[in-house]
């Protein structure tokens, strides 16, 4: 049977333990460029496309970021993230929730702002090939979040509307993004943003990490 609802993932902080990686990985890169920045700074990006946080960045740092420079920053980030692969871990209820769906028939997809080089290894801690689920990555759009080309692109590919996708996201740009291509936004603390954070930012509902989410699946789902 065939599900009204239709789930489109974000990957880091959501499915897998990943956020804080991340944000050491970007500060060993901006640090070898001499661009000073808070780690709690850098946090507050996490989940955008790595092109519009250094953007970001370059607005509050006040220091220009040339495209050359960029490119170096990434591929530092890059480098640096890999070296972090054996911390990553399914979060909680992750690889169980994406079963659930499977067996209930609920379709889904992944939708991550990350590049295939990263994805992989978050799905890899998921247990997950690239070639063997419907993904999409960074590589696959023109925008990253919160632009809603990302999840708009992951609907197309399960072939659902995107108005009956459920969006669940561990950032506000997840939900930014949602909200404005009228999909439902479902809010994850997984990745350090707080309840209130995520509902003024666009989440229908809450939940602690994929566990709970869950547990409260019948509070989310519909079906035919």
């Amino acid at each position: 049977m065939r599900s009204n609802t239709s789930f489109l993932f974000d990957l880091d902080g959501t499915l897998t333990d990943s956020v804080y990686q991340n944000v050491t990985a970007w500060k060993e890169a901006l640090d070898s460029e001499n661009i000073p920045l808070a780690m709690w700074r850098i946090h507050r990006k996490i989940g955008m496309s790595g092109g519009l946080m250094l953007k970001m960045l370059s607005r509050e740092t006040g220091m220009e970021i040339s495209e050359a420079q960029a490119d170096r920053l990434s591929k530092k980030h890059a480098e640096a993230y890999e070296r972090t692969q054996d911390q990553i871990i399914a979060l909680p209820g992750a690889v169980d929730l994406l079963k659930t769906l499977d067996d209930e028939g609920f379709p889904w997809c992944i939708a991550t702002s990350g590049e295939m080089s990263t994805a992989r290894i978050n799905l890899k801690a998921l247990g997950l090939e690239p070639e063997q689920i419907n993904l999409i990555t960074r590589d696959d759009v023109k925008n990253g979040k919160p632009d809603p080309d990302l999840f708009v692109t992951a609907a197309k590919k399960i072939d659902a509307k995107i108005e009956d996708c459920l969006v669940v996201g561990d950032a506000i740009w997840d939900m930014l993004a949602a909200r404005r291509c009228k999909a439902t936004g479902i809010g994850l603390l997984s990745g350090g943003y707080d309840t209130s954070e995520l509902e003024r930012a666009g989440a229908l509902r809450v939940y602690e990490d994929p566990l709970a989410l869950l547990n409260h699946l019948d509070e989310i789902a519909t079906r035919e």
